[in-house]
């Protein structure tokens, strides 16, 4: 295997064509780097140098071996800057899991900011139904995942990135949709269309609550995994819901949106695994403080 330092000395000598300039662009004196030219050319069992008292010139075999010498001069440059990069959490692969909702809020801004950030990492973002993502983290499936939070998940560190209110989703030609804003009390006689309890127990229970608290228990016509169907049932007329408010950017032909008198708010929460040790997790979780 070539020794990386007598290239160097090689390369500088076949650009500078002088070995005492040479010499001096090394910080040599001129008896070592002849020596180690001397010693480059016995292992190789070639001439790569063509020599007289006033300068050098390259010999055919010395032309294509600075070609290749560059190149891996070049080589092991990137090899070390890549090694560092890696440890640092600049260069390698991060996957991010999320929820629909999250899929219309946050995710877009930290995937943005943290492209422009670190572009050498390979970022991919996976939407998963909410209840796959926490047992995902733990199985190291995937390095975070940005949801809305369950009663624990064992095993996972955690951190609320947003909290936004719920308001209410109606079809366009519903008597409500031209109002400001709708206390939930006027929809008591609605059929409601909701998430399953196992896909977010949080926000499922945060709309019972508020329904319970202005007197009546929500009519559920409909129980959906996505919110992208329950928004589809509404685009229908199948009922009203209440969503979270990042669901607004979600476009239906026939469905409007508009706000809830004292909206209670939903966390979503960045769940890692505790001891995960990519590095570009860390670079992502210092980034989502400041975003």
């Amino acid at each position: 295997m070539l020794d990386i330092k007598p290239l160097r000395y090689f390369v500088v000598l076949a650009q500078t064509r002088h070995f005492g300039r040479a010499a001096q662009a090394l910080h040599l004196s001129q008896p070592p780097l002849s020596r180690q030219i001397a010693a480059l050319e016995e292992s190789l069992g070639v001439r790569l140098f063509e020599r007289n008292s006033r300068h050098v010139e390259l010999t055919a075999a010395g032309r294509q071996f600075y070609a290749d010498a560059r190149a891996l001069l070049a080589s092991a440059s990137a090899a070390a800057h890549n090694a560092v990069a890696a440890e640092y959490g600049s260069l390698g692969k991060l996957t991010i899991g999320f929820t629909m909702c999250a899929a219309y809020g946050v995710v877009p801004r930290f995937a943005t900011a943290f492209g422009g950030a670190f572009p050498e990492v390979a970022l991919t973002l996976r939407e998963v139904v909410s209840e796959d993502l926490a047992p995902r983290v733990r199985a190291g499936e995937i390095d975070a995942a940005i949801l809305i939070p369950g009663p624990a998940e064992l095993g996972l560190e955690r951190r609320t990135v947003t909290s936004e209110p719920l308001c209410v989703a109606l079809h366009r030609g519903h008597a409500l949709a031209r109002a400001r804003r709708i206390d939930v009390k006027r929809l008591a006689d609605e059929p409601f269309v909701v998430a399953i309890p196992e896909v977010a127990p949080a926000l499922r229970n945060a709309i019972v609550d508020h329904c319970l608290a202005a007197g009546f228990f929500p009519a559920i016509r409909f129980e959906v995994q996505l919110q992208q169907t329950i928004l589809s049932l509404v685009n229908e007329g199948a009922g009203v819901a209440l969503v979270p408010r990042s669901m607004t950017r979600a476009a239906f032909d026939q469905v409007v949106y508009r706000p809830l008198k004292d909206a209670p708010h939903i966390d979503q929460v960045l769940v890692w695994r505790a001891g995960n040790p990519n590095p570009c997790l860390r670079q992502f979780l210092d980034l989502t403080l400041n975003v």
